[in-house]
C-alpha cells in the first residue's frame, strides 16, 4: 500500500492496527458480512461447518461463536447453531433432518408455530405429520412407523401445560433409532437438563429467559450428537439464518442474571397460582408445580424448578366474553404473547380450536408472572376478578 493514500482512499483503508491485550468483562460485538483473509492458503483452508475459523459473516463472528459456545455450557451439550427466532430454530431441525416420504410425530400441546409447520410440512413437502397424546410415555412405541425419523417433544406444553414424560418417549425411540427434540424454552435449560433425560436435539426460543428484556427474537438448537449437528449446519447454511450481532450482544448480557431472574420469575408464579387456586371462580390451575396440572409427578421426578409461565381454567359458569372482560379489567398483567421477561402478561385461549382433543369445559387463561411485587399482582387480578363477577 502506498504510504500516502488520496483522502478518499483514507476512508475506506488505514493502516492502524489497535494494540493487543485489550480486557473487559462485556463481549465485543464484531459487525461482518465480509471476513478478512491473510491470503488465499488460510482462505481455503478454513472450514465453516467445522467453527475452526470466520468465513462469513453469515456462519458466525466471534460474538456469535461465543453465545453458542455459552448456550452448549448452560445445556450440557457440545454443538450449537442460533437462529433468528424460535420458530427458525425448529425450522432448522425439520429442515435437517426431514425429508418427502418421511414421518414426524408431535404432541397435541406443542408450541402452535410448530404444530403448523407440521402441517405446511404434510400438506405442502409430502412428509406425514402426527400428534400424540403428550402424556403417552413409553406408549408411543405403537406410532412409531418404519419411516418416522423426528420425534418432538415439549415439557410442559406452553399453554395447557402437560408435563411429558421425556425419558420414557426417549427410551421408546431410540428402542427404534429415532431421535428426539425437545422445546426446552420453558424451563430456559435450568430446570430440566434435557440430555441427561436421553434428549438429542434441544430447540429453545431464547426470546424469552436468556434475553428477559421482551426486545430481542431468537432461538438456538443444541445438541450432543456429531452426526445431527452436521446435519444442522448444512441446514443452517442452506436456509440462510443469519443473525444480527447487537441482539446477540443482548442476550449474551443478560445471561449472567438469568438464573436470579428464573428464580425470581419461579418464586412469584408460584405464589400468584397458589392464590388463584384459592378462588372459586378458578376450576384448575394448570402449573407443574401444582396438583390439579396433567404430568405433575413427573415434574417432581424429572424437574428442579418452574420459571413464571402457568395457566389456568375458568368455572365454566363464566362466559368467554366474561373472561375476556377479566383479561381486559387487567391493570399491571398486559396482553400479549410470549414470556421470560419483568413485565406481567395474560392471554386467553379458545383450547377447542387448538386442541380437538381439549375436554375442559371452562375457558383457559395464561399467565407470564413477570417481576412486579407478587402483592401488587395479587390485588390486579382480583379487582379484575371482581369486575368480571358482577
Amino acid at each position: 500500500m502506498a504510504e500516502k493514500l488520496s483522502p478518499q482512499t483514507a476512508l475506506v483503508h488505514s493502516a492502524y492496527v489497535p494494540p493487543d491485550n485489550f480486557g473487559a468483562l462485556p463481549v465485543g460485538i464484531h459487525h461482518a458480512s465480509t471476513v478478512l483473509f491473510p491470503n488465499v492458503a488460510a482462505m481455503r483452508a478454513r472450514n465453516w461447518k467445522e467453527k475452526s475459523g470466520y468465513t462469513y459473516g453469515l456462519h458466525g463472528t466471534p460474538t456469535t461463536f461465543i453465545l453458542e459456545a455459552r448456550l452448549a455450557e448452560i445445556e450440557g451439550g457440545r454443538h450449537c447453531r442460533i437462529a433468528p427466532s424460535g420458530l427458525a430454530a425448529i425450522s432448522l431441525v425439520n429442515f435437517a433432518l426431514l425429508k418427502t416420504g418421511d414421518d414426524v410425530l408431535l404432541p397435541d400441546n406443542v408450541y402452535g408455530p410448530n404444530k403448523d409447520q407440521a402441517m405446511w410440512l404434510e400438506r405442502d413437502f409430502g412428509i406425514t405429520a402426527r400428534f400424540y397424546d403428550p402424556l403417552i410415555g413409553a406408549g408411543i412405541a405403537d406410532l412409531i412407523q418404519e419411516n418416522t425419523r423426528l420425534i418432538w417433544t415439549e415439557a410442559p406444553g406452553s399453554v395447557s401445560m402437560e408435563v411429558s414424560d421425556v425419558p420414557a418417549i426417549c427410551k421408546a425411540a431410540h428402542e427404534k433409532g429415532v431421535p428426539v427434540a425437545l422445546d426446552n424454552t420453558w424451563s430456559a435449560g435450568l430446570a430440566f437438563p434435557a440430555f441427561e433425560h436421553g434428549v438429542d436435539i434441544v430447540m429453545q426460543a431464547l426470546t424469552k429467559y436468556q434475553s428477559g428484556g421482551s426486545d430481542v427474537l431468537m432461538g438456538a438448537v443444541i445438541t450432543r450428537d456429531d452426526d445431527i449437528n452436521h446435519k444442522i449446519e448444512l441446514a443452517h447454511m442452506r436456509l440462510g439464518f443469519g443473525v444480527g450481532m447487537d441482539d446477540v450482544y443482548m442476550v449474551l448480557r443478560s445471561l449472567p442474571s438469568m438464573r436470579l431472574r428464573f428464580d425470581a420469575h419461579d418464586a412469584a408464579a408460584r405464589r400468584v397460582a397458589s392464590w388463584l387456586k384459592q378462588r372459586p371462580e378458578i376450576s384448575k390451575v394448570l402449573h407443574p408445580a401444582l396438583p390439579d396440572c396433567p404430568g405433575h409427578d413427573i415434574w417432581l421426578r424429572d424437574f428442579s424448578g418452574a420459571g413464571g409461565l402457568f395457566s389456568v381454567t375458568f368455572d365454566p359458569r363464566f362466559s368467554e366474553e366474561q373472561i375476556d372482560r377479566f383479561v381486559d379489567g387487567l391493570g399491571l398483567f398486559k396482553i400479549g404473547f410470549s414470556w421470560g421477561g419483568a413485565h406481567s402478561l395474560c392471554v386467553p385461549y379458545r383450547m377447542q380450536t387448538m386442541r380437538k382433543t381439549w375436554t375442559e369445559q371452562g375457558g383457559l387463561v395464561r399467565f407470564n408472572i413477570g417481576l412486579e411485587a407478587v402483592e401488587d399482582l395479587i390485588a390486579d387480578i382480583a379487582q379484575s376478578l371482581k369486575q368480571m363477577a358482577e
